[in-house]
């Protein structure tokens, strides 16, 4: 597939940084649509297709995978009120929105970020993690340090904490994992690469390299998730 972004994408979004207002956006609204947010919706109709070749669970859909070009300044020091990047994810079926791990991908003025996993997990999410690593570290360093992995994406990168979580001895054989308060994969491009013809073989070869990552996140989840249903079941079945 030829990559739907062209060189007006990124000096749309060029622009936007530099005019970060509602009324400017207001008035090139039309240019948005057909330059950025469109060509986002053609490459999910074309993941839409592709993702079930090694992804199946991922839903690739504008209107669950798409996010809004508004900001949300309620709780923020920058009041501009518009995103100067284009961005999609790509979650698994059965989590609430905005919950476990995905794929992602950004479109910025200055750089295109392709990759995945889980930025910023919950306590209770997070320890179901841990737990999970602690008895399939192997899998995880499988993973992590598979040929495909590394050469998508190098290493399992984000914020660790500096020494060992609660409950777990300083020699443990998953220590290198378990100090994870993040879980990212992803490979970081110049801007012009979304314009180039070799960006959406490139795309799938990151997402289908890091798409066992995202899968081994998600299982301690939604292990959880139906466990603490079928606790709210039980009793009323019970009765």
């Amino acid at each position: 597939m030829k990559s739907p972004f062209s060189r007006k994408t990124l000096a749309f979004l060029r622009a936007l940084k530099r005019n970060n207002d509602r009324e400017w956006f207001r008035l090139r609204k039309p240019q948005y649509e057909e330059h950025v947010r469109g060509p986002m919706v053609a490459l999910l109709a074309q993941l839409t297709a592709d993702l079930p070749r090694f992804a199946p669970e991922l839903i690739s859909d504008p209107r669950v995978s798409l996010y809004r070009i508004y900001r949300d300044t309620r709780f923020s020091g920058d009041k501009s009120p518009l995103k100067a990047h284009i961005a999609a994810h790509f979650p698994s079926k059965g989590f609430p929105r905005n919950e476990g791990s995905g794929l992602y991908l950004e479109v910025a003025p200055k750089w295109v970020w392709i990759g995945g996993g889980l930025y910023m997990p919950p306590a209770a999410d997070l320890r179901l993690i841990r737990a999970h690593i602690a008895g399939n570290h192997r899998a995880l360093h499988r993973i992590a340090t598979g040929p495909s992995f590394r050469r998508a994406v190098g290493t399992l990168d984000g914020e660790r904490l500096s020494g060992m979580p609660r409950g777990y001895v300083a020699d443990h054989p998953a220590a290198e994992y378990l100090r994870f308060k993040q879980f990212l994969a992803g490979r970081e491009f110049e801007a012009e690469f979304a314009t180039n013809a070799r960006f959406y073989s490139e795309l799938l070869r990151i997402f289908r390299a890091v798409t066992p990552l995202v899968r081994f996140l998600n299982t301690p989840l939604l292990a959880g998730r139906r466990a603490g249903a079928d606790l709210k079941v039980r009793p009323y079945m019970e009765m």
